[in-house]
């Protein structure tokens, strides 16, 4: 499972012209499932995300987590994080769980952030979106688990 984070001041997915969710102030989240994640990388991935400093402190420092600083996160799903681009210039996207199995995890990793009590908004599963932010920082930061 791979996540693809970005503090945000805001962002927002559009769907065939209409606004689907925006967030204020907290975390982008682009998500891709890999055949043989499982549950528990959603676990920890959910745990690593809300948990993750980096948000700045009164110092300037990257020293609160979401969960600190009551920020609200938007989770959508992109299976090309998962897209391989070692060989030739077409990405291969054999790694990439089948449409079945990644939307349950990216169901099943929005159900456990909801957990910490946090808000969340989503994308569409594998619909066509538009996905606008503006990047805080920038800050970005690609986790595997």
């Amino acid at each position: 499972m791979k996540a693809l984070i970005q503090r945000v001041k805001r962002a927002s997915v559009t769907i065939d012209s209409v606004l689907y969710s925006e967030i204020g102030m907290g975390m982008l989240v682009l998500l891709g499932v890999e055949k043989g994640d499982e549950n528990i990388n959603a676990d920890k991935l959910a745990d690593k995300l809300v948990n993750l400093r980096i948000f700045e402190d009164e110092n300037g420092k990257m020293n609160k987590s979401l969960l600190d600083v009551s920020g609200e996160i938007l989770v959508v799903s992109q299976f090309t994080l998962c897209g391989d681009c070692k060989k030739g210039t077409r990405p291969s996207f054999d790694k990439s769980a089948p449409p079945e199995i990644a939307n349950n995890l990216y169901e099943y990793f929005i159900e456990r952030v909801k957990e910490y009590s946090l808000t969340v908004k989503t994308g569409k599963f594998a619909a066509m979106m538009d996905v606008e932010l503006v990047n805080d920082g920038p800050v970005t930061f690609m986790i595997e688990k």
